[in-house]
């Protein structure tokens, strides 16, 4: 048994810092302010101190790690528990597995099949709660 962690950031890899600021300033107003949602970058922590999360790439999978908290594409925000998960790390590992063969990077759709749903799709195997709703699908 583990504590499942959600990691989500800003999505500030534009290129352009203004663009970026403004994709900030959106966050803070609809997700803090009226709790609607945003732009966002999510990821999962499960067993260890690296994070899972999904992207495009044009060959493989499109499921990765890097350390928690510190993926360098996008602007750290916030964490938070998500549940407990009864499988062992060797189950997670199992279903890390299964999930990289499912989730080529070429499939990878801005609206319908993002990092989102993929840390949707995890956290259902691992047997604990989905992502909040003003995160789900943005």
């Amino acid at each position: 048994m583990t504590e499942v962690r959600l990691h989500i950031y800003d999505v500030t890899n534009s290129g352009s810092d203004k663009t970026n600021s403004t994709i900030v300033q959106i966050n803070k107003i609809f997700k803090d302010g009226i709790g609607l949602g945003g732009i966002f970058h999510s990821a999962v922590q499960v067993y260890g101190e690296e994070e899972w999360s999904f992207g495009f790439c044009e060959q493989g999978s499109g499921v990765f790690s890097c350390p928690s908290g510190k993926n360098p594409m996008y602007t750290y925000r916030e964490s938070m528990v998500l549940g407990i998960t009864n499988f062992s790390k060797l189950n997670v590992n199992q279903i890390l597995q299964e999930l990289s063969r499912e989730w080529p990077g070429s499939s990878y759709d801005l609206l319908s099949k993002n990092c989102n749903h993929f840390c949707d799709e995890f956290c259902e195997r691992l047997g604990v709660q989905k992502l909040p709703g003003n995160l789900r699908y943005l």
